[in-house]
């Protein structure tokens, strides 16, 4: 049994997205839960097990998972058909699961620190800045359509989602504003949209 605790418009979508692109939308209840967004609306649901509130949230037959990342490479690897990630074996592996490390090490922690408008000597040496974030992503897309290749995978879902969310934050390079363009013409993500509508008018 598995279960997905979402709240639509929120990072979770991604996972919905996700689900889409692996065909497993019907082998997965989504549980609909209320979160606390960033402008003070919404509220901590009862009925989600994270014990902050957050979502996404994964239960897999009593097995709890949290974290965006964690939760794509987990069903990634449950519903393999799809080729959404490289197997485990797979030459390319260990550059697929370095995106997704990243990501949440460097990519959400530069975006967030850029949007708050906050800078100092020790968050450039951890986490670098966002001029090394386009550097690094415009040299992996300019002489592919995508991160791993000429094939989308789960890495471009996740790291073209903030772009998506938060277009000012996109880099100023034609080879990630055409790769941002490119993921965000997926039929998944406007599936997704129409399935967050659906589920916000219903509520």
């Amino acid at each position: 049994m598995l279960t997905l605790f979402h709240a639509p418009r929120s990072r979770s979508s991604r996972i919905i997205t996700l689900l889409r692109e692996l065909d497993a939308v019907d082998k997965v209840a989504i549980e609909i839960v209320d979160i606390t967004r960033g402008d003070g609306s919404g509220r901590k649901d009862p009925k989600n097990p994270h014990p902050e509130g957050k979502v996404p949230l994964l239960v897999h037959d009593g097995v709890v998972l949290w974290e965006s990342i964690a939760i794509i490479q987990y069903l990634t690897d449950l519903f393999p058909e799809k080729r959404m990630a490289p197997a485990a074996g797979d030459a390319q592996r260990g550059r697929y699961l370095s995106w997704l490390a990243w990501y949440a090490g460097v990519v959400e922690p530069v975006l967030i620190a850029q949007a708050a408008g906050l800078s100092h000597p020790y968050l450039d040496a951890t986490f670098r800045g966002p001029a090394e974030l386009a550097e690094r992503l415009e040299n992996a897309l300019k002489d592919s359509p995508y991160l791993m290749g000429d094939r989308y995978t789960a890495v471009d879902l996740l790291l073209h989602s903030p772009f998506a969310w938060y277009p000012a934050a996109t880099p100023d390079s034609a080879f990630v504003k055409a790769w941002v363009e490119r993921c965000g013409e997926r039929p998944s993500l406007q599936w997704t949209t129409d399935f967050d509508t659906r589920t916000t008018a219903a509520a």
